[in-house]
């Protein structure tokens, strides 16, 4: 079986799995898209762009995707790289004079120690309040201002130190080499020629019915607030972006290694090679040149988080083999990282041909035993993955995290053949069908009955936790 074939087998599933996980976490709206070899394989959204007013999310709704705004960047400066119009180890203080007049010794940072987070610049300055929007984000002569007051907290090239305000002054370079604003560059270079239609560099009021409400998360509450939208000014280059699921996932595609028009495969590998970790493990997640550098499983992925107020967003891609996984939610301490990383494991683990338990006999659809089930003590689905049929607990954060293999006995009785011993391993899970073959219940885990269970349909407001 091809990957694609793989993956295609599993995508249902991921359906059913992400439903669930909206449902759980009460999160108003998830955006997903999962993309192979250039091509969107998987688009959906579950949830809500505006609770209050009952507004249902879809593919095309418009999120706040912050932080991948570094990738698109750092593509620009490449792309000036290729170029000729600068090099990456000029100063900085070449293009943004300010900062040499001011004295500060930031100016002597490079442009790559700057894309790499290498160059000591504070994250978000002594007075960051405009990320809880007790201020406007800064103007260019604010974000200066930021910068020249002890901006620098240690020596450039001395350690990795993740910052806004370092990506903020990569976009006045952008402005300075190109000679146009840097929403403008950014448009005219990169969304426009990929025709990314709901991408782009900041907050765009014509547009505001398109764009998904952010809310609030329960670290302090029990329900959920609306957060309006800002515009995020000089900082757009750092955290202001928009886009949606899909268009990530055509974005992101570029990136791959022998695909796509937007860089030469030099400049990918220079931006997405690992330059710092970020902790003391050198073998953990880490930074490249507007790139994080992580590891899911066996496989090593790029891409980028994000966080705004009310978004909280997850991009990775494989930029050998061309996979690619986009998730955006709509609240504080949203899902996206758990989403993104779940799915890419039911993926590898539906292409994984050597993977533990007995395939599926030639003959039997696997659609007869699949679903979701529920008892007082919790809930289970049984899933097709790859060539295998699996029980999964949706309610972990990782739905393979403690999986049970079954095998096909006969068309009414599944054998746990392999998983936790604390559960009914060796053991029958048989099914009881009316008389069209729909499934009435299931007797599986120390024998106990399971009915078919679906996630309810909830007023928007509980859906959501709004109350």
């Amino acid at each position: 079986m091809s990957n694609r074939a793989a993956y295609e087998t599993v995508l249902p599933y991921v359906r059913e799995w992400v439903s669930y996980k909206v449902w759980q976490l009460r999160v108003p709206g998830v955006q997903v898209a999962v993309g192979y070899e250039g091509e969107v394989l998987f688009d959906e959204a579950w949830g809500y762009a505006d609770v209050e007013a009952g507004r249902r999310l879809t593919t095309t709704d418009l999120f706040r995707i912050a932080s991948h705004s570094k990738t698109f960047t750092a593509t620009a400066l490449l792309q000036l790289a290729e170029r000729g119009a600068l090099r990456l180890d000029d100063t900085v203080g070449t293009y943004v004079p300010a900062l040499v007049d001011g004295g500060s010794p930031i100016a002597d940072a490079t442009l790559r120690e700057l894309m790499e987070m290498g160059a000591g610049v504070l994250r978000d300055g002594h007075d960051g309040d405009h990320w809880s929007l007790l201020r406007p984000f800064p103007d260019e002569q604010e974000l200066l201002a930021l910068v020249l007051d002890r901006g620098q907290k240690v020596p450039a090239g001395s350690a990795f130190n993740y910052s806004n305000l370092g990506y903020a002054l990569l976009g006045l370079v952008i402005a300075a080499v190109s000679g146009k604003p840097y929403n403008e560059y950014v448009r005219e270079s990169i969304t426009e020629p990929l025709g990314l239609r709901n991408t782009g560099p900041d907050w765009e009021p014509a547009r505001a019915d398109e764009f998904v409400v952010g809310y609030t998360g329960f670290h302090a509450a029990r329900h959920r607030r609306r957060i309006d939208h800002v515009d995020t000014r000089a900082m757009a280059a750092a955290t202001g972006f928009h886009g949606t699921a899909s268009d990530l996932v055509r974005y992101f595609s570029q990136h791959v290694i022998g695909q796509g028009t937007l860089l030469t495969d030099h400049s990918k590998r220079l931006a997405q090679r690992k330059a710092w970790s970020a902790t003391d493990d050198p073998a953990g997640r880490g930074y490249g040149a507007g790139f994080i550098v992580d590891r899911i499983g066996d496989r090593e992925v790029r891409g980028h988080s994000g966080g705004f107020p009310g978004h909280i967003t997850q991009s990775v891609f494989d930029p050998e083999s061309g996979l690619v996984v986009s998730v955006l939610t709509s609240a504080a301490s949203g899902p996206a990282s758990l989403i993104a990383t779940a799915i890419v494991r039911l993926l590898d683990a539906a292409a994984d041909a050597d993977a533990p338990g007995t395939p599926i006999p030639d003959g039997v659809d696997p659609a007869t035993f699949t679903g979701r089930f529920a008892n007082p003590w919790g809930v289970t689905d049984v899933a097709r993955i790859g060539a295998r049929l699996v029980e999964v607990d949706p309610s972990a954060p990782d739905p393979l995290d403690t999986p049970t293999r079954l095998e096909v006995v006969d068309a009414d009785t599944l054998r746990m053949t392999a998983g936790n011993r604390f559960g009914s391993i060796d053991e029958d899970v048989t099914y009881d069908r009316a008389a069209d073959g729909t499934v009435r219940s299931i007797r599986g885990g120390g024998g106990m009955t399971s009915e078919p269970w679906s996630v309810p349909e909830e007023a928007p407001e509980t859906a959501a936790g709004l109350r």
